[in-house]
């Protein structure tokens, strides 16, 4: 199978938002490389990562920039919102400051987004149970007002951490068979490929280099 590279029908865009240390990067790792990695250092600016999933047998390339949580970083991060399909908003459940900071996440995502923009709430850490400064109850209420998804997860232990980057593509995956996800629009941050070239390279490949320009 020389096509096997591109052996996939959709690229979704995800970002990953959130304070400084609730383990964005730690949830991208253990998603794309099913490893935990303990002394994970901060995000300067953004990192990015990939990986093929499989939602109603379709396959789905995630294309997914992790930013930076610290403030003076937020000028960068901010461009990498637009032309998301999915974002995954990232709290750790042992410090509730993170938690009361998401209003302001979920703000600059609702902004910078485009309407379609499927947002899901995760509390990492959930291994850390004996430390919990955030119910699950109170988190859920939080999603629920504000139409989120969300779920308790574990970049340690891996608990929910698929299904954290599952659900999101199952939710845009739907918007797009229902037709209230507009493909052809820039900013809907999926791309459809219906078949690669035999042995070729796909031409309209996203280039990292030139997300953010909002020009």
């Amino acid at each position: 199978m020389a096509t096997a590279p591109y052996n996939y029908s959709y690229i979704f865009k995800y970002i990953i938002i959130g304070d400084m240390g609730v383990g964005k990067s730690c949830l991208l790792h253990q998603f794309t490389e099913k490893k935990f990695m303990a002394d994970c250092p901060h995000t300067i600016g953004v990192e990015f990562g990939t990986r093929i999933i499989e939602v109603s047998g379709q396959k789905i390339k995630l294309q997914i920039w992790d930013t930076a949580g610290q403030e003076r970083f937020r000028a960068v991060t901010r461009s990498y919102y637009r032309g998301a399909a999915g974002a995954l908003m990232v709290y750790d459940i042992t410090r509730r400051s993170t938690y009361n900071h998401l209003s302001s996440w979920l703000t600059d995502a609702r902004n910078l987004t485009n309407p379609n923009t499927v947002i899901i709430l995760i509390g990492n850490k959930a291994d850390l149970e004996a430390q919990r400064d955030v119910t699950y109850e109170e988190a859920k209420q939080f999603a629920e007002e504000n139409g989120l998804l969300f779920l308790e997860a574990s970049a340690k232990t891996g608990e929910n951490v698929e299904d954290a980057f599952l659900e999101a593509a199952k939710k845009i995956y739907q918007n797009i068979q229902d037709g209230s996800l507009d493909l052809n629009a820039a900013e809907s941050g999926v791309q459809h490929k219906p078949s690669a070239p035999q042995g070729g390279r796909l031409t309209n490949e996203p280039q990292p280099q030139r997300e953010g320009c909002g020009c």
